[in-house]
C-alpha cells in the first residue's frame, strides 16, 4: 500500500477521532473514518476535481472498535474522494473484500460522477462464478464521494410537524411532477429547483396538500440490465447512497438546492417526507458489483443465508441490509437523523419496512429498529409511515407495526376501488375504510391516523387508469407483460385505454371524483397520486418503474380542471371541519355526545339483514354531535337512489359529481349513481 503523492500532509493523529463516521470537515482538515468489523486495512483514495485521477492513497492509522480513522489536515469541502478496503476474500465464509474496487464512503454526504458499467466493477470474474477474484481496477467507472460543508441559512422552522389529523399526503417524483409543467423554465426541470417553484407550490396549496412524499432522492444506481435496453430507473428504489442526495436531481453539485427547496415548501407549510430505501441496496445479490458495502464488509452490513456465499433475500432485489447489526443499525440511525437535522425533512416512508423488523425469528413489532427510531429524541417526533409488507414469509404486516409508526392501507385502496366499481357485498367492507379501518389499527392503543388511505400509489395503475383499462399494458417495460401485477380491480367502463365517446368519459371522471371524495371522508390520512386529482394517465403501464419519460411525466398541460377544483373542494371541507378527523375510529362516546350511527337509503338505521345484502350499493354514515351537530355522509356506487334524510333540515356541503354546493334540503334528496354526498345540520358546517 503506497502513499501517492508527498504533497499531502501526514495524517495528524492528534485530531483524528473514530466518534464521527464518514468525512467530517473541520480544523483546517477533514476526519474520514469507515466501519469494517472484518478489514485488514483500509485506504483512502483523493482525487482532483474533475474525479478521474487519484492524486493520493493513504492507509487510514487507526483503528478501534472496527473503526478505522484518521485526520487529514488541508483537505476541506469540495475533495472527491473514495476507499480501498483491504481483507480475505472468502465468499464461503460471506467476505468479498477486493482493495482493487473503489468504494464509496456509505456516509458521503454528495457524489459525483455516475456509474459507468465495465465488468471491472465485478469482484469477481463476470464469465466466471462469483467464488473467482477480479484484479481490474475500477476507479475509472465510479461516482466519488464528495467532503461537505453544513452551510445554510434557513428562513422556516426546522420541521412543520403538523398533527397527523390535518394531514393529506401528495406522492410525487422530482422529475415527474415538474419536466412537463410549462410555467417553470426549462433548465430547472427534474431538479430541487423546479420542485419547489412558485407554480407547484401554488397547486399544492390549493388542492389541499399538508406535506409532499419524495418518492427515493437517496442517491441510486441505474441498472445495468435497463440501460442496455434504453430503459432506466426511474423510481429510484436501488440505493446507492444513504445519506447523499440524487444527483440527476441537482442543477449543479451543491446540495444546497435540496435544502432551499425543503425550505420553500416549509414556507408555504408544506411537510416534506422523504420514502427511503434501508431494506436493500443498488449492490444486488452476490451476483452484484462491489460498490460499496459489498467491499467494505459484506458479512457484516447484509444478510447471509445458511451459507454465507449466497444472499438472503427477502426484498426481491437480491440482498437485504443487516440492520440487526449494530453498527448497519447505526448507519441507517445516522442517516435518518442527519435528513432531520441537518436537511430538516419532517418524516420518512419507510420501503419495504417489514424488511426493517425480521430478526430470527421473523417479523417482530418490538425489534431493535423499532425500538431504536422510538427511543430516538429526533426520530421519535416525525412522521413514520411504513410500507407494511416485504416478499418474505410473513412478510404482509398491515396493522402490525408499533406506534408511532403508520400504515399504508392497501385494503382500503382494494376496498374503495371495489366498491365504486360496483361489486357486491362491499358495503360492509367499505364502511369499515370509512372508520380508519378499526380491524387493522384499533388495538395496542392506536390511533385512526395509523391508516394512510389511498386509491393509488406508484406502484400500480393511476387512479384515471383505474377507471379506463381492465389489464395492464406494459409492454414497453421489455418484458413481454409478465411484469406488474393482474389484481388491478379496475374497470374500464366500456372502452379499453382512451375513447372520445363522451358518455364513458363523463362516467370515469365521476368515478374519480368520487374515489377521491372518499379518502377525503375516511377517518385516517389520506394520500394522493401526483396527476390523480387531473387524470393522469400511464397508458395502462401499472409498473412504469424504468419509464423516465412522458409516460411518467405529469401532463400539465391536459390537466382535467373540474377534477382538480373537485379534489380541492373535498379537501378543504375536510380541513374545516374541525373535530371530523376522529382519532378513535369514530367510535360513540356517551361522555361527549358523539354517536356514529349508519343508515339504509329507506331513512333507517341499517339492520344485520341490511349488512349482509351483497346487493346493496348505497348507504350513509350519520356522525351526531360533532361540532354540537351532525354530518350525514352518503355514498352511492349503484344507480341513481332515492335517500330518505333523518328529520330536519340538512345542507348540503359536498356533492362529488355537482359543482355548485350548498344548497338547503330535507325529506328525501336524490343521489345521483356514482357519487358521494355530504351534508351537515345543527352547526357543522364547513
Amino acid at each position: 500500500m503506497t502513499q501517492h503523492s508527498s504533497a499531502i500532509a501526514a495524517f495528524d493523529r492528534s485530531l483524528a477521532r473514530p466518534d464521527a463516521l464518514g468525512a467530517d470537515p473541520h480544523s483546517g482538515g477533514t476526519n474520514f473514518a469507515l466501519f469494517s468489523g472484518n478489514a485488514t486495512a483500509v485506504e483512502l483514495c483523493l482525487f482532483d476535481e474533475s474525479g478521474q485521477h487519484e492524486t493520493a492513497r493513504l492507509e487510514l492509522p487507526e483503528m478501534e472498535g472496527g473503526i478505522y480513522y484518521g485526520f487529514l489536515p488541508g483537505i476541506g469541502a469540495g475533495q472527491r474522494y473514495g476507499y480501498r478496503v483491504h481483507g480475505p476474500y472468502a465468499p464461503h465464509e460471506g467476505h468479498r473484500f477486493n482493495a482493487n474496487k473503489l468504494l464509496l464512503d456509505p456516509y458521503a454526504k454528495a457524489l459525483m460522477g455516475n456509474i459507468v458499467w465495465d465488468d471491472a466493477l465485478f469482484g469477481y470474474t463476470i464469465g466466471e462464478d462469483d467464488l473467482s477474484f477480479d484484479s481490474r481496477d475500477s476507479a475509472a467507472f465510479m461516482p466519488k464521494g464528495v467532503v461537505v460543508e453544513n452551510q445554510f441559512e434557513w428562513s422556516a422552522k426546522e420541521t412543520l410537524n403538523h398533527r397527523f389529523k390535518d394531514t393529506v399526503i401528495y406522492e410525487a417524483h422530482v422529475k415527474g411532477l415538474t419536466m412537463r409543467h410549462p410555467g417553470i423554465a426549462q433548465a430547472d426541470r427534474g431538479t430541487f429547483v423546479a420542485l419547489s417553484a412558485d407554480p407547484i407550490l401554488e397547486h399544492l396549496t390549493k388542492i389541499g396538500v399538508a406535506a409532499i412524499e419524495l418518492m427515493p432522492i437517496h442517491a441510486f444506481a441505474q441498472d445495468r440490465h435497463l440501460l442496455e435496453k434504453g430503459l432506466s430507473n426511474y423510481w429510484g428504489y436501488n440505493t446507492l447512497s444513504f445519506f447523499a442526495p440524487h444527483q440527476a436531481y441537482l442543477k449543479g453539485y451543491d446540495i444546497a438546492e435540496v435544502k432551499r427547496a425543503i425550505d420553500r415548501f416549509h414556507q408555504a407549510g408544506i411537510e416534506v417526507i422523504l420514502d427511503v430505501v434501508y431494506n436493500h441496496t443498488a449492490e444486488g445479490s452476490e451476483l452484484g458489483p462491489t460498490l460499496s458495502f459489498r467491499g467494505i464488509d459484506n458479512a457484516s452490513y447484509y444478510l447471509g443465508s445458511d451459507d454465507p456465499r449466497y444472499a438472503f433475500d427477502t426484498t426481491g432485489t437480491g440482498n437485504t441490509v443487516n440492520v440487526a447489526h449494530p453498527m448497519v443499525l447505526r448507519m441507517v440511525l445516522d442517516s435518518l437523523r442527519y435528513w432531520v437535522e441537518v436537511m430538516h425533512v419532517d418524516g420518512f416512508r419507510f420501503d419495504l419496512a417489514s424488511t426493517l423488523g425480521r430478526e430470527i425469528t421473523g417479523f417482530e413489532r418490538e425489534g431493535a429498529f423499532f425500538a431504536a427510531i422510538r427511543q430516538d429524541p429526533t426520530l421519535s417526533r416525525v412522521k413514520l409511515i411504513a410500507e407494511p409488507w416485504d416478499i418474505g414469509d410473513g412478510g404482509y404486516q398491515v396493522g402490525g407495526f408499533p406506534w408511532p409508526f403508520r400504515e399504508w392501507n392497501d385494503k382500503a385502496r382494494d376496498d374503495i376501488r371495489a366498491y365504486w366499481r360496483g361489486d357486491d357485498s362491499l358495503v360492509p367492507r367499505i364502511s369499515e375504510r370509512l372508520s380508519g379501518s378499526p380491524v387493522q389499527f384499533d388495538h395496542d392503543m392506536r390511533p385512526a391516523t395509523s391508516s394512510i388511505n389511498f386509491v393509488a400509489a406508484h406502484d400500480g395503475f393511476t387512479l384515471w387508469d383505474t377507471v379506463s383499462y381492465n389489464d395492464k399494458h406494459n409492454a414497453a417495460n421489455g418484458e413481454d407483460g409478465r411484469d406488474g401485477h393482474d389484481h388491478n380491480i379496475s374497470d374500464n367502463m366500456g372502452a379499453e385505454g382512451p375513447t372520445d365517446d363522451p358518455a364513458i368519459l363523463a362516467a370515469r371522471r365521476r368515478r374519480v371524483r368520487a374515489m377521491l371524495t372518499t379518502l377525503a371522508v375516511s377517518q385516517g390520512v389520506p394520500m394522493i397520486l401526483a396527476g390523480d386529482e387531473m387524470g393522469q394517465t400511464q397508458q395502462g403501464n401499472n409498473n412504469a418503474y424504468c419509464q423516465d419519460n412522458e409516460l411518467t411525466w405529469i401532463d400539465w398541460e391536459n390537466a382535467d380542471a373540474t377534477l382538480i377544483d373537485a379534489t380541492a373542494r373535498a379537501f378543504a371541507w375536510r380541513r374545516a371541519l374541525d373535530g371530523f378527523v376522529d382519532p378513535k375510529f369514530g367510535t360513540s362516546d356517551p361522555s361527549s355526545g358523539k354517536r356514529t350511527l349508519w343508515y339504509h337509503p329507506e331513512g333507517r338505521e341499517m339492520a344485520e339483514d341490511d349488512w349482509s345484502d351483497g346487493g346493496l350499493r348505497a348507504f350513509a354514515k350519520r356522525i351526531m354531535g360533532l361540532d354540537h351537530g351532525d354530518v350525514f355522509i352518503i355514498l352511492n356506487a349503484g344507480e341513481d337512489v332515492t335517500f330518505a334524510l333523518p328529520e330536519g333540515a340538512w345542507t348540503k356541503q359536498l356533492d362529488s359529481n355537482d359543482d355548485i354546493v350548498p344548497a338547503q334540503v330535507s325529506g328525501d334528496i336524490v343521489v345521483n349513481q356514482q357519487t358521494v354526498v355530504v351534508l351537515t345540520r345543527d352547526g357543522a358546517v364547513a
